[in-house]
């Protein structure tokens, strides 16, 4: 029986419950590596001797074989190492922290199967000046952008375009007080040129505002495209960035189809980076030309996902994984 290792955290969602029923429908074995209780419950292990690489993840419940997995879900590796810095001395947690890291990594990376996701992958889709790059040169349309941390060259851009929206690269947050306030996509006018002096400290995205008859969520998995649009105009808070509102519009979604070209040149996309796996967010104006805002990498898709009939992003990712449905070849010695 095929071994699927799916790389997740004790407090994932209900996605992993419904593509781990789709894998054991396609009569495959589900192993799960929670992250968050490595190293303090879990043991990894990775030994060459005789000729031979094993490796072996162990559990409290049992020891499972990993070097003979035939594919990984790299899903998500959130609080690696909870709890470990109450358990050990101050000055070797920072060390500790490294070297768990490191050999976690170092494992996902080097595993000799195909794998949907990895963090070397996760990290190149970070960059979202190369995605906005790759997506012109494929020929779809993206907004004017300028990303600086110079101050002048940002007052510049906003005086063009008139209509400009600063947006952070990273899921940035400020904690205040122990709690997480997110900062979103935000409108910046000609009004707030003068605050922009703090760009010196930490560089920015800007692009033109584009005026949205609707927004696109699409989910790609292998050559399997499920596209949802929302009227994001509809709430005062979402106009502009239609997570801030995102909890009262999670059943607003509905399924659509996008135009031949623009289906065709998303796919080509994930052939350029060689994934598999892709979240992409696009804008259609007014005048219905549909403009591309960012992939990522693990993008969310749980709340689409209970849209379809019978999970069906779900059973994509289980197909994929099962090697049941066309996918990217990207194992490390194909």
């Amino acid at each position: 029986m095929n071994k699927i290792l799916i790389i997740t955290h004790t407090a994932d969602n209900f996605s992993i419950e419904k593509v781990t029923e789709y894998i054991e429908k396609n009569n495959c074995e589900v192993i799960r590596f929670d992250v968050d209780v490595y190293p303090l419950q879990n043991k990894l292990s990775t030994i060459f001797q005789d000729g031979e690489w094993v490796s072996y993840l162990e559990t409290p419940e049992t020891k499972h074989r990993l070097d003979d997995i035939s594919a990984i879900w790299y899903r998500r590796a959130y609080n690696i190492g909870k709890g470990l810095k109450e358990e050990m001395d101050s000055k070797f947690y920072g060390a500790a922290m490294g070297e768990i890291r490191n050999t976690l990594f170092g494992f996902f990376e080097s595993v000799d199967a195909y794998s949907l996701g990895k963090p070397s992958v996760y990290r190149r889709l970070d960059s979202k000046e190369e995605q906005l790059k790759i997506a012109d040169k494929l020929g779809l349309t993206i907004p004017a952008t300028c990303l600086t941390n110079n101050p002048d060259e940002a007052r510049k851009f906003i005086v063009k375009h008139q209509n400009v929206v600063a947006k952070m690269q990273t899921g940035f947050a400020i904690y205040e007080d122990g709690i997480e306030n997110v900062v979103f996509t935000n409108v910046v006018g000609e009004d707030k040129l003068e605050e922009l002096d703090s760009l010196l400290y930490c560089p920015m995205q800007f692009q033109q505002m584009i005026q949205k008859k609707k927004e696109l969520r699409i989910t790609i998995v292998g050559r399997d495209v499920y596209a949802f649009e929302i009227d994001s105009q509809q709430s005062e808070d979402a106009k502009i960035d239609w997570r801030k509102d995102g909890v009262n519009l999670i059943d607003k979604w509905s399924r659509t189809e996008l135009p031949a070209d623009v289906e065709a040149k998303l796919l080509e996309l994930l052939d350029t980076y060689n994934v598999d796996y892709g979240a992409i967010d696009m804008i259609v104006s007014p005048e219905d030309e549909y403009y591309f805002i960012e992939i990522n990498a693990a993008g969310e898709f749980f709340w689409l996902d209970n849209l379809t009939e019978g999970n069906l992003i779900s059973k994509s990712i289980a197909d994929v994984l099962c090697d049941k449905a066309p996918r990217r070849n990207n194992e490390v010695m194909a």
